[in-house]
């Protein structure tokens, strides 16, 4: 009877832990949450397809902590029009916050490419091609292939400032 009775206790732990263990792996937990963590969890959230919640999310990261990751996030929504109402400018307005972290700052250097070819495209802002080079020089500097690429494209199409005499 001990037996039975310690297997039942053991099986009702077990399913109220992995109910637990449940709730805290959605999303839907993490929307109000205090929890930084919650940042990633927009990502995912966003993937669904609960772009609300997501927006909901990133916004209060941003909000919180100014979170770069958010940032990007939250301004791929602007641009893409995904669960908000398509905003190129608020969508770079982000980019450019998130590109003006210190350099330490997780994400940064990911922001700063988002934010040079925003720049050397004029999306959202007025272009720039001096700015967008060296935001995206930066953003290579720190790691990001993808900057590279960028500016070898953009130094393909450069046209060559007339001479004069």
């Amino acid at each position: 009877m001990k037996r039975s009775m310690i297997g039942g206790l053991l099986g009702l732990a077990m399913l109220s832990s992995s109910a637990v263990q449940a709730d805290e792996m959605g999303y839907e937990a993490y929307v109000d949450s205090p929890k930084r963590i919650k940042c990633l969890y927009g990502y995912v959230t966003a993937k669904t397809g609960n772009f609300d919640a997501a927006r909901a999310i990133f916004e209060d990261c941003v909000a919180r902590w100014n979170d770069v990751y958010s940032l990007i996030s939250l301004a791929q929504m602007y641009e893409s029009g995904n669960g908000v109402e398509k905003d190129l400018s608020r969508s770079a307005a982000l980019l450019k916050q998130g590109a003006e972290q210190a350099d330490n700052v997780s994400y940064v250097s990911l922001a700063r490419y988002h934010w040079g070819v925003a720049l050397a495209e004029g999306r959202g802002v007025e272009a720039d091609p001096d700015a967008a080079r060296s935001w995206l020089q930066r953003a290579a500097a720190d790691g990001q292939p993808e900057a590279d690429e960028y500016l070898l494209r953009l130094e393909q199409t450069r046209v060559p400032a007339p001479i004069t005499q």
